[in-house]
């Protein structure tokens, strides 16, 4: 199951690599376009909302911790004793508080008439973030599915935490493409 995952992941880098090109390209024809476009977007809300992605990769990280001890539940109060369960919640939290920000974030561009279909920055910046949106929530699906399990199971055993693990790759991967999007769409002008 980890190795088909990360044969996957592989087929999901050049996915991205395509998009990243997709952007390349068309800002390398049109730079006065993507210097006015990109003035419209809020800088400190994506660095804030980034934060809260990359915040999401830590939690997922301890959640996999917890799993390898084969800790699906809490035994206590405190985060040091948190089992898979409550840190893929707090993860699934944080994820969901990000796609939410994107929304936002879309919402508040379209009313300044970036969308989809305005021009060729609308075009790019749309589907690359908007895939990528698609992915954040196939990975917040996959956490549910993980934490289902780990309830619909009688003794959490190398199985279960399997299946947190190859989640854990994805999510990170994700977690990566965004770092390298908003490196690209929000700090590089």
């Amino acid at each position: 199951m980890a190795v088909g995952t990360i044969v996957w992941l592989g087929s999901e880098v050049m996915f991205f690599a395509g998009l990243f090109a997709i952007y390349f390209t068309l800002r390398s024809t049109s730079p006065e376009l993507w210097q006015a476009e990109t003035a419209k977007h809020g800088f400190t809300f994506a660095l804030i909302n980034t934060l809260i992605l990359v915040s999401s990769s830590v939690t997922c990280q301890f959640g996999v911790f917890a799993a390898e001890r084969l800790q699906s539940r809490s035994t206590g109060w405190k985060p040091s004793q948190w089992g898979m369960v409550e840190w893929f919640f707090l993860t699934y939290a944080l994820g969901a508080i990000f796609v939410s920000g994107q929304v936002f974030e879309y919402a508040t561009l379209v009313s300044e008439g970036v969308t989809l279909a305005s021009n060729a920055y609308g075009s790019a910046f749309y589907l690359t973030t908007g895939f990528h949106g698609i992915h954040v929530t196939a990975g917040l699906l996959a956490f549910l599915l993980v934490i289902g399990r780990a309830f619909a199971v009688k003794n959490f055993g190398h199985k279960e935490a399997t299946s947190a693990i190859v989640v854990s790759y994805y999510w990170h991967f994700v977690d990566v493409v965004w770092i390298g999007l908003f490196l690209v769409i929000y700090v590089l002008k």
